[in-house]
């Protein structure tokens, strides 16, 4: 039997192998997702001067959320990560799904990102 403590081992062992893989710059920054049981937070960070330059998660207070553990949840977080990279400039991103697997929460963060202004 598998348990949660291990699923999260072999999600940080695959998130290492990806992160070997991609870095964030302060022009193209990396797009981070985690995703808990409760939440989805989203992270724009410059690997190469080790800042995040803009977050949003189903934590903040403006998005008057129902629900935060749903698709809808992490839509909402998604528009409102890339309307906040928008306004400081940026376009193209890295999207880093986490060692989560691009289905669900993460994919319909990374949708609603692409559809307000984020190319990755």
């Amino acid at each position: 039997m598998i348990t949660k403590a291990d699923k999260n081992a072999v999600r940080k062992k695959r998130h290492a192998r990806v992160r070997a893989k991609l870095s964030g710059t302060e022009v193209c920054p990396r797009l981070n997702v985690f995703r808990s049981n409760k939440h989805i937070y989203a992270q724009l960070i410059d690997d190469v001067n080790g800042v995040t330059i803009a977050s949003a998660s189903t934590l903040d207070k403006d998005l008057n959320l129902e629900s935060t553990a749903n698709i809808e949840a992490a839509q909402k977080v998604g528009e409102l990560v890339a309307k906040r990279a928008v306004e400081k400039g940026i376009k193209t991103v890295v999207f880093d799904r986490g060692g989560y697997l691009y289905h669900g929460r993460v994919k319909a963060l990374a949708e609603a990102a692409r559809e307000n202004g984020l190319e990755f």
